[in-house]
């Protein structure tokens, strides 16, 4: 189990959603849900999640410009990525430039998505 720790999900299909809420609840975090980057960006500053998972392809604001808006403004929190754009290396190249801490492709594996979580939120 988790210590509580606080995850921040942006993302805008609810399957994907859905799945992601089953696998983290379950190792004990507590999540927020916000469905596009505007959100994203107004739930950062009143919710302070210790970790923000992303998807790219969003409405309002992209995936990357809410990465770029928390490695500015909350430095030590990690991101990681989530993309189906997986083949296309310019989007998890752009991450990285602006300081994503990993990268998911989708359809993405339970387990390592949790070691990779993990990984991140180690005290």
């Amino acid at each position: 189990m988790s210590s509580g720790k606080k995850i921040l999900i942006v993302e805008d299909d609810n399957l994907t959603i859905n799945i992601l809420e089953f696998i983290l609840k379950k190792e004990g975090y507590a999540l927020t849900i916000a469905k596009d980057g505007s959100e994203a960006i107004e739930k950062i500053t009143s919710f302070l999640p210790d970790l923000v998972i992303t998807d790219v392809m969003m409405p309002f604001k992209s995936g990357l410009e809410v990465t770029n808006f928390v490695k500015e403004n909350y430095k030590k929190t990690p991101v990681i990525i989530l993309s189906a754009l997986g083949e296309e290396e310019n989007t998890v190249a752009n991450g990285f430039k602006l300081g994503a801490d990993d990268f998911i492709a989708k359809p993405f594996n339970p387990k390592e998505l949790i070691l990779r979580v993990k990984r991140l939120l180690v005290d």
